[in-house]
């Protein structure tokens, strides 16, 4: 079956999107090609523990099973050294992508305490837009019970735009709550 999301793209965004942009070829569409998640976890230095937590978590809101990152230099500030497990990422693409982005539209932004919507700022001028969260409580599928500690995660989205303008209409075709 065909995920939601993704039919009201097809059927409604890609009509809008054509006609507002004077697109000629479908092709030429902006859409949504992968769903980057990335959580950092500074107290794994000390302990595994928070990285495997943070690890079962994301696992529990993706779906798929996240990638542990390793620094790649040391550095004596942050007191870190190369090799040290410091942050788990998960990139979806395809089905699981669509499902990920309905449930964060339409379930998780909304459950945050006094959310006017999600900033306009975070395009890279190439199209792509990042997204931070404060918690990853906000997710229905993880148990307040079994949070070890609250944390924030980095949601990047990649589409083929060519411009912010055309990918801010392309997540907005798709329910993203923009602030005005």
């Amino acid at each position: 079956m065909e995920p939601r999301l993704l039919n009201k793209y097809r059927s409604e965004a890609v009509p809008r999107l054509r006609s507002r942009f004077q697109y000629g070829n479908v092709m030429e569409v902006p859409k949504l090609v992968k769903v980057v998640i990335n959580i950092g976890v500074n107290e794994a230095k000390q302990d595994m523990k928070y990285m495997d937590a943070s690890m079962n978590e994301l696992a529990t809101i993706t779906g798929q099973r996240p990638m542990m990152k390793r620094a790649k230099k040391s550095v004596a500030g942050f007191k870190i050294r190369e090799g040290m497990p410091v942050a788990c990422c998960v990139t979806l693409r395809g089905a699981r992508m669509w499902e990920f982005v309905d449930r964060l539209i339409s379930l998780a932004l909304p459950r945050i305490k006094d959310f006017q919507g999600v900033s306009k700022r975070g395009f890279d001028g190439r199209g792509n837009y990042n997204l931070g969260l404060k918690e990853q409580l906000i997710f229905p599928e993880i148990d307040y019970d079994k949070v070890i500690r609250q944390r924030g995660m980095n949601i990047t989205f990649v589409t083929t735009a060519k411009t912010d303008e055309e990918a801010q209409a392309l997540l907005t075709e798709l329910g993203m709550p923009f602030t005005r």
